[in-house]
């Protein structure tokens, strides 16, 4: 991964006088990982440069056009020729949109030094909206400068991942130091009104003269503003190099950092603490950010900064605890605040490494959003949804369910009828809140596609995928409404998994789509019918919906032609059959007690069959015990032999089958145990949701799935 960092222009990138934004990328560029990796870019007339990779973009004068501009198109060309992954923009909203214009294949990281609002390129609302969907990271020095950015935006902006905050950094001094603290006050910084000097020059005259045997530090410089400080312990340093000022502030005692305006940061405050002097700052901006211990004016003036200085001098033991704590609390070190820059390019890297992904991220954070149906009362609990479920977490996942049409259900109101809006809505605040690395949908029909996308945007890490678990044969019942519902957001996930084969489905055939089986739980299917003797012989149970839960009245289909033809063809079989001839379907436990006494299952499926087609009771059949019965036209003698499934051709061929098992109970018990054996071991819930995780994001399998021929 190659990493392009372009400097603001005139940044000096030199030792000789560099600026906070050039100390900030010197350092963490230092420390990272990727530092053979990266490039800086910027524009000084100094000779000496730090010492990294960097290339100066030399500009001639111009009356004609921008040199801003120039700069920007220059880096461009040099982006044609490095190919950078990420290019991080430091400080100018105002060259992303350029930048965004003449190069596609890099992702952008904007990093703001100073107060978003008062830059070209992010003032307005629609600066910033532009700039959230451009750049892949927007990365500020300060919550406060953070929120500046925020402000007059909406939830969807607020709520976003792009979002970061990374601090700048100092090196850490040792706690030696504070026994050699020398009797100095410091002040560093631009000698102007902003930086509150005009203030510091007033108190420190008036402390020096109580005082006469502690002295004042003055370093830096201001060309626009003069304010006089004349006192003979006061040194007037001027502008010093950065390791002078770091050597001073490890003998000084007292820094004063007292800014009258809003600064994102503070970097003479970090650095002061980090080297153990006693801090005095004002509430401005984000200087409380910068430090842990610190002596905050609640007023700035004259009369409060020299009240604090006085007592910080008088009390010595209050003054040293306050240098200790500074240096055993700070933790903004130049590793701390690179490995968070390391971080959000990791994930990059890892975004397009999926491998990577997986053997250096072993748990992911999973939203699960399927119907888990609490509200009906457990009636519905022994579901494929919570058997996939319980596979992510077997698997050492952290998941969180998001049941939709529960929250549907007890969310909507007069405003929202079908509680979409809602539904909608609180997955947005689910996912800012848990941050999923992948979101599953099962069924999620009221989840909208433009929440979907909306996510997407938010999150591009988050990967996204659907399951599908409804018939979806041209002859079968409700094909086009489950063709399109499985379609509804098909473009808007990266992977599709069905319970038919995807390659019978010319529908699907230019979409990312895969077969999985109906899952089995280890602690769902407990039954071990092949142990024992039963009295029932074929078992069958059918609804009119699942949320029904009874039969609708008048209402028939092509199963009960099929289950009389049955049973008229084998008259001395016991059948035990349920939603037919006004016997009402069986849930739950009693449908467990009910299946607890059959020695075979009919896996029989509405419409006619289609390659691998089956309902979940495929696995309520041969995941308890029991043999099954399933029609050779579903293709599942690709997975099972017949000492494992018995597959029948027709009414009659299934007859003849059932009457011969029903006289040999040792060959229905080997069948029923063969199947099981199989079907736990290879179609278990931990299998599919693992290779649902792995297919979405797109890495290798490290074991080979009966499933996927």
């Amino acid at each position: 991964m190659k990493i392009g960092i372009l400097l603001p222009y005139k940044e000096n990138f030199s030792p000789e006088y560099p600026g906070a934004v050039s100390l900030f990328v010197y350092e963490t560029s230092l420390n990272s990982k990727y530092k053979k990796n990266i490039i800086v870019f910027g524009n000084t007339t100094f000779n000496k440069k730090f010492n990294l990779k960097y290339k100066n973009i030399a500009l001639r004068k111009s009356l004609f056009a921008s040199q801003t501009k120039n700069y920007v198109k220059k880096f461009i060309n040099q982006q044609r020729k490095f190919k950078f992954s990420i290019i991080e923009i430091h400080n100018r909203p105002g060259y992303v949109k350029q930048l965004n214009k003449h190069i596609k294949k890099s992702v952008f990281s904007l990093y703001f030094h100073n107060d978003p609002l008062s830059m070209d390129g992010s003032k307005t609302i629609k600066e910033r909206k532009d700039l959230l969907n451009i750049c892949y990271k927007i990365i500020f020095n300060s919550n406060w400068s953070k929120k500046r950015f925020l402000e007059g935006l909406n939830n969807k902006f607020v709520n976003s991942n792009k979002l970061e905050v990374f601090f700048q950094s100092a090196r850490k001094g040792k706690l030696s130091c504070i026994g050699k603290k020398k009797n100095w006050i410091t002040f560093v910084g631009k000698l102007n009104k902003a930086k509150g000097y005009d203030i510091f020059s007033s108190s420190i005259k008036k402390v020096l003269n109580k005082y006469p045997n502690w002295k004042a530090k003055i370093i830096g410089d201001e060309k626009r503003e003069k304010i006089s400080l004349n006192h003979k312990n006061a040194d007037l340093l001027g502008f010093q190099s950065h390791d002078k000022v770091l050597d001073i502030f490890r003998k000084t005692s007292i820094a004063v950092a007292c800014s009258r305006w809003e600064e994102p940061f503070g970097r003479t405050s970090l650095e002061a603490s980090a080297n153990g002097c006693a801090v005095i700052i004002t509430n401005k901006g984000g200087l409380p950010e910068t430090v842990t211990n610190a002596k905050i004016l609640k007023k700035l003036s004259t009369k409060t900064l020299e009240t604090e200085l006085i007592n910080l001098i008088k009390d010595v033991k209050n003054r040293k605890t306050l240098q200790t704590l500074s240096i055993e609390n700070f933790y903004l070190t130049h590793k701390f605040v690179t490995d968070k820059i390391d971080n959000y390019r990791d994930e990059k890297l890892l975004y397009n490494k999926p491998f990577y992904i997986r053997k250096n991220k072993q748990t992911q954070r999973i939203l699960h959003i399927t119907n888990f149906n609490e509200r009906l009362d457990g009636r519905l609990f022994f579901n494929t949804g919570r058997r996939i479920n319980n596979g992510f977490i077997r698997l050492g996942h952290s998941v969180l369910g998001f049941s939709d049409r529960d929250i549907q259900k007890y969310y909507k109101n007069i405003n929202d009828l079908k509680g979409a809006k809602i539904l909608n809505d609180k997955l947005k605040k689910t996912c800012y809140n848990y941050k999923p690395d992948l979101v599953v949908l099962g069924h999620a029909d009221l989840i909208s596609k433009d929440q979907i996308s909306e996510l997407r945007e938010d999150y591009p890490n988050t990967k996204f995928c659907q399951w599908f678990l409804d018939p979806l044969n041209k002859n079968g019942p409700d094909f086009e409404r489950n063709k399109s519902r499985i379609l509804d957001k098909i473009d808007a996930v990266d992977a599709s998994f069905l319970t038919t084969s995807p390659d019978v489905l010319n529908f699907l055939s230019k979409h990312k789509s895969f077969y999985i089986p109906n899952p089995s739980d280890d602690s769902f299917e407990t039954l071990n019918n092949f142990n024992k003797s039963c009295n029932v012989d074929v078992f069958f149970a059918l609804s009119h919906g699942v949320h029904r839960g009874v039969l609708k009245s008048g209402k028939t289909d092509d199963r009960i032609s099929f289950l009389n033809n049955l049973k008229e063809k084998t008259p001395n079989v016991k059948f035990d059959l349920y939603g037919i001839d006004q016997v009402q379907p069986i849930w739950a436990d009693h449908y467990f007690k009910t299946i607890s006494n059959a020695k075979m299952g009919l896996n029989l499926s509405r419409g006619k069959a289609i390659k691998y087609y089956s309902s979940d009771r495929i696995t309520q059949i041969v995941g308890n015990g029991l043999v099954c019965l399933i029609d050779e036209k579903t293709e599942y003698k690709n997975f099972f032999n017949k000492q494992e499934m018995v597959f029948y051709k027709n009414v009659g061929d299934l007859s003849e089958k059932i009457l011969r098992l029903s006289n040999d109970d040792k060959m229905r018990k080997s069948i029923a145990k063969k199947g099981k054996d199989k079907y736990m071991k290879y179609f278990n819930s931990n299998l599919v949701a693992n290779y649902i995780i792995n297919k979405t994001l797109g890495l290798k399998n490290n074991s080979k799935y009966l499933w996927e021929k």
